[in-house]
């Protein structure tokens, strides 16, 4: 493109609190980051290297600049000898990395054990198991370097009974952990959790898993950005990929500032992915919005009254789940589904039904005053489950998203298992998510949102009454 038609840089765009991935033709440019509690308290962002000024050969682009992008780049780096060149619409981690609750459990999809087992059967969902513990080692393996600092907080996930009729379900899920999968589940009554935990008010008991993490997500998106710069990759914020083109192998995209031409493209954009940037990945994601609170810090009495002596991460059995945690600095964050569309996510109404969640389970929070409230979009696959795969053989684009809110772990692995096909190397465990490209919504792809608005009334009566 010649100079004199190239667009100038932006400046510094506000936060657009009604972006809507189904809507909005792109996510912006140069946008500033959303008001979280993370990015309020992690300081100073990392230095980057700015926008595209100019055209440019690499030899792989990752469009994304968030936890999936960025452990590509550092896994192309550090195992197979690539600097990969990272681009970013808008600031760097912008999306799902900087909005999420920082919880870090061992899953990878919505979908649960016995889950795995009727779509898959015993034998398959055994290698999915085995594959969700070695992202888990990975993670810990991440986060437990010198060049990673996001404030963990280890003790395992308790996944809350919200009422009592749960609790049969949630027993039968522990003891198929614990015998068919041979991991150390364990339930734990009203009582104990009372006494040693929480005192959440509506749990009348929780499944513990051993594996789990609380981490501070700006703090984790921004440390992987320095380390990826560290290792040798590029990543250039404020630089959309506006126009896509592929000549003679070679695929060129078009920023406000240059074209990158690449010898492949690895897709890491989750719930921010936009409709338009390639055929194979439009309306294969369901955006969800998800909604999320921070307090201020609680008084000692509050504290003695909440009964938190844990600092793990904590989810409810809702299907419109809540998860919550205690915050190193004394606060409570919690989060959950909100709006159906970006244009109503302002809406005070969902604002006051996370309040209303909160003060069911910790009465003495009742009219708490928030510092902090945000909302994110969450990649949700038509299946459930993530995938990591090059949707077509004759074509160098690969693609890593669909974790439907369980990826603050399993992105760290996702990134390596992308990193891997992107360099020309199988991945060796023969996975559906590995073979399989994410699943159309077919004939229903108009029709998601009515469908959203006619299931949520439904979950809400399955959760609460039924």
């Amino acid at each position: 493109m010649p100079d004199r038609m190239r667009p100038r840089h932006w400046p510094k765009a506000s936060y657009d609190p009604k972006y809507d991935p189904m809507v909005d033709a792109g996510p912006g440019h140069n946008r500033d980051h959303a008001p979280t509690y993370w990015i309020g308290t992690a300081g100073a962002p990392p230095e980057d290297d700015g926008p595209v000024s100019e055209d440019m050969d690499v030899d792989v682009v990752v469009i994304g600049s968030g936890y999936t992008g960025l452990s590509t780049a550092i896994h192309l780096a550090k195992e197979h000898g690539i600097k990969a060149t990272v681009l970013e619409a808008n600031t760097v981690a912008w999306g799902c990395s900087t909005r999420n609750g920082g919880q870090a459990q061992i899953s990878s999809g919505r979908l649960k054990r016995s889950q795995w087992i009727q779509r898959w059967g015993v034998d398959m969902a055994k290698k999915m198991h085995a594959e969700v513990c070695e992202a888990f080692e990975l993670f810990n393996d991440l986060i437990g370097s010198e060049d990673i600092d996001c404030d963990p907080q280890t003790g395992g996930h308790f996944y809350l009974a919200h009422r009592e009729k749960v609790m049969p379900n949630l027993e039968k899920e522990c003891q198929l952990l614990n015998e068919t999968f041979g991991y150390g589940s364990r339930m734990i009554g009203r009582d104990e959790l009372h006494e040693r935990y929480v005192r959440d008010q509506e749990a009348c008991g929780a499944m513990w898993e051993p594996d789990g993490t609380s981490i501070h997500a700006a703090k984790l998106a921004f440390s992987y950005v320095r380390l990826a710069r560290k290792l040798g990759a590029k990543v250039h914020t404020a630089s959309p990929v506006m126009g896509w083109k592929v000549k003679n192998g070679m695929h060129h995209l078009t920023t406000p500032g240059g074209t990158v031409r690449a010898g492949a493209v690895a897709l890491a954009t989750a719930g921010y992915t936009p409709p338009g940037l390639d055929n194979r990945t439009k309306h294969r994601l369901m955006p969800i919005l998800s909604n999320s609170i921070v307090t201020r810090p609680l008084t000692d009495d509050e504290k003695a009254e909440c009964g938190f002596q844990t600092k793990s991460p904590l989810t409810d059995t809702r299907t419109l789940r809540h998860y919550y945690r205690f915050l190193p600095d004394d606060r409570v964050q919690i989060g959950s589904r909100s709006a159906i569309t970006g244009r109503d996510a302002e809406n005070p109404k969902h604002l006051a039904l996370l309040r209303k969640g909160l003060h069911r389970k910790f009465p003495a929070l009742t009219d708490v005053d928030l510092d902090y409230s945000w909302w994110g979009w969450v990649d949700v696959s038509h299946d459930m489950m993530p995938r990591v795969y090059q949707p077509d053989p004759d074509r160098t684009v690969y693609y890593a998203m669909g974790y439907g809110g369980n990826g603050v772990m399993y992105s760290a692995q996702a990134g390596k298992r992308l990193a891997q096909i992107v360099a020309g190397k199988k991945i060796e465990v023969d996975l559906p998510i590995f073979n399989s490209p994410l699943p159309s919504h077919g004939i229903l792809t108009p029709f998601r949102r009515l469908g959203q608005r006619i299931m949520y009334p439904y979950y809400y009566v399955k959760d609460e009454i039924l």
